[in-house]
């Protein structure tokens, strides 16, 4: 996504995509940064969730924030 952007253009920017494919680079603290990849299935007002398959085979439903992307704490990118 781009570097300057606001919360109305990151929201409008997943509405946009949802059902298609995407990358997610997550930052959980203590240098641990976890990617996975995974659908756009659903966005509300204040969190989008992504369907993400997990390393046992099974399917996940995980949401993230707008402000998560903002503030770079998670990166999305869109295949």
């Amino acid at each position: 996504m781009q570097s300057k952007v606001d919360l109305n253009e990151i929201r409008k920017t997943v509405e946009d995509n949802l059902g298609k494919e995407v990358i997610l680079k997550a930052n959980k603290g203590r240098r641990r940064i976890v990617t996975k990849k995974g659908i756009l299935t659903e966005a509300y007002p204040s969190v989008f969730t992504v369907q993400v398959e997990n390393e046992f085979d099974t399917i996940r439903t995980v949401s993230y924030s707008y402000t998560d992307v903002l503030t770079s704490t998670v990166e999305l990118k869109i295949c």
